[in-house]
């Protein structure tokens, strides 16, 4: 027997909210991978507002959502610097025969970033604004902006139709993908791995209510993410690399390391783009046929 949906949605934002707000003082602390953890706490509550926004009062969220984008940006770009100097570290591990010096500029530069980004990223938690944003989430768990009429549907109903425009949502991006210029292609990437983590996140909240197929939803959409992740983490540490070399260039200084570097970033990001279509081809089918595992109903 079907239930209502809104008490399943709120259900599902609440562990979204308690992820986000448990990872506060560890990003306060500065401990290890805390500001990743909070980064995917904001972007997920905020994707999956986004996908179940008409079960709710669209100006509430909206506003709501727009909030969790400014605390997301503030963490992404302490995030980034971080990932980028953790992939440098580990290139220069791997080739101790790269130029030592070039190795500590590249870490150092981007560790400074990181740095100055997570001071920025205290200074917002220490805000008024923040601080406004934390008691809304709150609210949402024993206040919630429903819509009374639509939260009234069944959950199945609703969180199988959520699901599905996602799914239809990355399949015009796949598709759309094919026809792009060479020099749109990376942005068109990016725009698709976007729409597998919207759908990922959607599904993943479904869970408790589509069983396995959400289930089996989640976990490939999941696997597009991770390629498509992989891909651009090297198309945006080449392109830090290229940058700085043109730096170095134009001070005489000799580019051989940088251009070593580059040309395993454009490798790494090949080998992953060749992973690409194998993860996409289930849209061909109806995903929410899956059972658990991976074999259609």
């Amino acid at each position: 027997m079907s239930s209502a949906a809104g008490p399943a949605i709120v259900t599902a934002l609440g562990d979204d909210v308690d992820r986000l707000l448990s990872a506060e003082p560890q990003v306060r602390a500065d401990r290890y991978d805390s500001v990743h953890q909070m980064r995917v706490a904001t972007r997920r509550l905020r994707s999956v507002l986004r996908s179940y926004r008409k079960v709710f009062h669209r100006a509430q969220i909206d506003a709501l959502r727009d909030e969790l984008r400014w605390l997301a940006g503030l963490l992404g770009t302490a995030r980034d610097a971080e990932v980028r100097a953790e992939r440098f570290a580990a290139l220069l591990d791997e080739h101790p025969d790269i130029a030592h010096h070039l190795g500590h500029r590249l870490v150092s530069t981007e560790r400074t970033a990181y740095t100055d980004a997570h001071r920025a990223v205290l200074d917002a938690l220490d805000s008024d604004r923040y601080a406004a944003l934390r008691d809304r989430l709150l609210r949402l768990r024993t206040d919630p902006p429903l819509h009374r009429r639509r939260a009234a549907r069944g959950d199945r109903e609703v969180f199988s139709a959520a699901v599905r425009a996602d799914i239809r949502r990355l399949d015009r991006r796949v598709r759309a993908e094919t026809a792009v210029d060479d020099a749109d292609r990376v942005e068109s990437l990016h725009d698709i791995r976007k729409a597998a983590k919207r759908l990922r996140y959607c599904a993943e909240s479904a869970e408790r209510v589509l069983d396995g197929p959400a289930e089996e939803v989640a976990r490939r959409a999941k696997k597009i993410q991770s390629v498509l992740g992989d891909h651009r983490d090297a198309i945006e540490a080449l392109a830090t690399i290229a940058t700085r070399a043109e730096f170095a260039r134009s001070h005489g200084v000799d580019i051989t390391a940088y251009e070593q570097l580059c040309a395993m970033e454009a490798d790494a990001a090949r080998r992953a783009l060749d992973r690409y279509p194998g993860t996409v081809a289930f849209l061909r089918d109806d995903p929410l046929s899956y059972e658990s595992g991976g074999r259609p109903h």
